[in-house]
């Protein structure tokens, strides 16, 4: 092993596989929400004339052969008479009569199956992603109304249909399934579920290290084509050497999106442990273009420590078997790792695992990368919500745990916050006291009443609130960047530095 300091930029070209994150999550004319033009302007349409409309809809959009449109229109006909009125409003949000409307899974997989071997996986990926779309299951429309902006090296999203929850133990509630033969909320049962709204849900298999698993795109996803990949087997969530196995897989198969873990351990793992699963999509999260700072030469392969405010690595090779064999060895350096001054320990006081790791994988004109953040879930009496969490002061923000996608760059803020960040706005431009709602905001008006200048007078209108709404934004931003550095479990990248040394020697 070797170590050698570069600058900023320096053997750190990133090749853009697909659009950035922050991209909509369009593709083109045809992926635009059905909604837009076949959903609301047909309320008040004659139950029979509406129905002719979905039939042809699905024969032009979801794979409904001709020859049973006849058999489709009077397996409407048959609905419409059981639940009248149900053609008068939004159909597309109505997931029975989309489910009528949409193919058997049999019948996607095998339509995915035969554009995969034409076109190529990557064609037939975001075919079925067209047609999640179009079947209503992927909230388009929804989630173009969700509020998006950058700042401060991040992406920043308020998600209108994501819940907030105060713990885990409330978010691992709500994911639930209670009285279902489905075993959570992701199992492959729920794949028609009425009791779930899952009528519509799609999902095609892949195979991850000899397993059966599968895909599914997510409803409210956080980027472009956002979707899971399943365990079949309901098995809890773990990191462990087969999981870089796992992740380069699905890349080596679909080379145009990435796929990475949640940390797998209570605080940092995401808000579903209970079934092993991975996240990604098309879209490039900014940690995923951070600059190498410093960079350790092992066998076929590079480890950079990264400019990035959690203490995140990148091991890079154009060989897999580099790649896992590197990521491994800083696995199980990390999670037998102790610096009691830093307040890392490898195992808590209740005899559980604290220290885990958060990868994603994707492929460039470099070859493998796999994009690594150290993450230990350690509490306190002062932190008790984690040590190594968002601080309290920034909970007006973000109080829930910091998963995968947040770690590296992309945040998913509580839909509260588009009121609440309006209201402070109208204060700030009119340069009065905050209320009591907006009392938990004291740092962010002070910080922001600082960039104005001390003052938030009364301006040019226009002018003076676009201003102000663009100094809260940076703000929020910046506040989520201080979150990321929280997690950090390195108090500088030197010291993250001197754990790699350490590690691959």
């Amino acid at each position: 092993m070797s170590g050698e300091r570069f600058s900023a930029g320096q053997d750190g070209a990133r090749t853009m596989m697909g659009d950035s994150v922050d991209m909509p999550a369009t593709t083109g004319t045809d992926t635009a929400d059905p909604a837009a033009v076949t959903g609301r302007d047909r309320v008040g349409m004659p139950p029979v004339r509406a129905v002719d409309h979905w039939v042809q809809y699905a024969v032009d959009r979801l794979d409904l052969d001709p020859r049973d449109a006849d058999w489709m229109r009077n397996r409407l006909l048959e609905y419409a008479q059981a639940h009248p009125g149900v053609f008068e409003g939004d159909v597309l949000e109505d997931d029975a009569v989309m489910g009528l409307l949409s193919a058997p899974p049999s019948r996607v997989q095998d339509t995915f199956a035969a554009i995969e071997d034409v076109d190529g996986s990557m064609a037939a990926m975001r075919w079925f992603y067209r047609y999640g779309v179009s079947n209503g299951y992927v909230k388009q429309a929804r989630l173009a109304r969700n509020v998006r902006f950058e700042g401060s090296g991040l992406v920043v999203t308020i998600n209108k249909a994501k819940p907030e929850f105060a713990d885990t133990h409330a978010a691992a509630l709500a994911n639930s399934v209670d009285g279902s033969y489905a075993q959570c909320t992701i199992c492959h049962a729920n794949e028609g579920l009425a009791s779930r709204g899952k009528r519509t849900l799609r999902t095609v298999p892949v195979t991850l290290g000899g397993e059966a698993w599968f895909w599914q795109f997510s409803p409210y996803g956080y980027f472009r084509e956002h979707g899971i990949c399943v365990n079949r087997t309901h098995v809890p969530m773990h990191v462990d050497r087969m999981a870089f196995v796992r992740l380069l897989d699905f890349v080596d198969r679909f080379p145009g999106y990435f796929l990475g873990c949640n940390a797998a351990l209570p605080r940092i793992g995401g808000s579903i442990l209970s079934h092993d699963h991975y996240q990604g999509g098309g879209g490039i999260l900014p940690m995923q273009r951070a600059v190498a700072l410093h960079a350790l030469r092992v066998p076929d392969a590079v480890v950079e420590t990264l400019d990035w405010p959690a203490s995140a690595v990148r091991v890079v090779s154009r060989s897999r078997e580099a790649v896992v064999d590197t990521c491994e060895r800083i696995r199980a350096a990390w999670t037998a790792y102790a610096d009691p001054a830093l307040g890392v320990e490898p195992v808590g006081p209740d005899g559980e695992p604290q220290s885990s790791l958060a990868p994603s994988a994707r492929i460039t004109e470099r070859g493998y990368e796999m994009n690594i953040v150290l993450r230990n879930n350690a509490v306190s009496e002062t932190y008790p919500l984690g040590v190594f969490h968002a601080h309290p002061e920034y909970f007006f923000v973000k109080r829930e745990g910091i998963g995968l996608i947040e770690a590296q760059g992309l945040f998913i803020l509580p839909a509260r916050l588009e009121r609440q960040l309006g209201q402070l706005e109208d204060v700030l431009a009119a340069g009065g006291p905050l209320s009591r709602e907006l009392s938990a905001f004291a740092l962010a008006a002070e910080e922001v009443r600082d960039a104005m200048g001390g003052n938030g007078g009364p301006g040019p209108a226009e002018a003076d609130r676009a201003r102000v709404r663009a100094l809260v934004r940076d703000e929020i931003a910046s506040i989520c960047r201080r979150i990321l550095g929280n997690i950090a479990v390195f108090p500088d990248e030197p010291a993250l530095y001197d754990f790699l040394v350490g590690a691959l020697r």
